[in-house]
């Protein structure tokens, strides 16, 4: 089976795939799906269509994807949360199954530490996939989603034990919300 995971971005779309069927995970691909200058409703269509053709071209069985993170700018933060919807969104239409992980829960899935820098996360996917050479900070993020959902399906990551990532507020479980 495939994981595909999602960096979402507004402007990059980070994307990596990689393959579950064995006991190791092993890296089938990564890359960027890179979005022109135009504005946000085309950047998202952009970001739609890229996914697609990832899930046409690699036919993932699940999608796991980063969630919002509260930034400084909050501008910044609903462009994001719109990215990771159009990933959302095209996900559900394919019939994958979504999960989200928190960036401090990914970290500590892949380095050790909730508080690792970038070129910490790429170093360990480098090093844990055997990688020939250091994928772009948004692929190697995207790598480090798919691999923290690799090690949740086998129940090496608990969810919600690093503060990054919540599965109940107010008594309600999200996946208590049915339309």
């Amino acid at each position: 089976m495939l994981i595909l995971g999602i960096d979402p971005g507004s402007r990059t779309t980070g994307y990596g795939v990689l393959d579950v069927s064995t006991p190791s995970p092993r890296y089938v691909a990564s890359g960027c799906i890179r979005l022109q200058d135009v504005a946000l409703p085309q950047r998202l269509a952009r970001i739609y269509a890229g996914i697609a053709e990832l899930v046409s071209l690699h036919g993932p069985g699940e999608l796991a994807i980063e969630q919002v993170f509260m930034a400084k700018n909050p501008d910044s933060a609903l462009k994001l949360g719109q990215a990771r919807g159009a990933a959302i969104v095209c996900a559900a239409n394919h019939g994958l199954p979504v999960h989200e992980y928190g960036p401090r829960q990914i970290k500590q899935a892949v380095t050790g530490s909730g508080g690792a820098t970038k070129t910490q996360v790429q170093h360990m996917i480098v090093s844990v996939l055997g990688l020939d050479g250091v994928p772009q900070a948004d692929a190697a993020d995207a790598l480090a989603i798919a691999l923290t959902h690799a090690h949740a399906r086998l129940g090496l990551v608990q969810r919600g034990s690093f503060g990054g990532h919540r599965t109940r507020r107010r008594g309600v479980s999200w996946r208590d919300y049915q339309p």
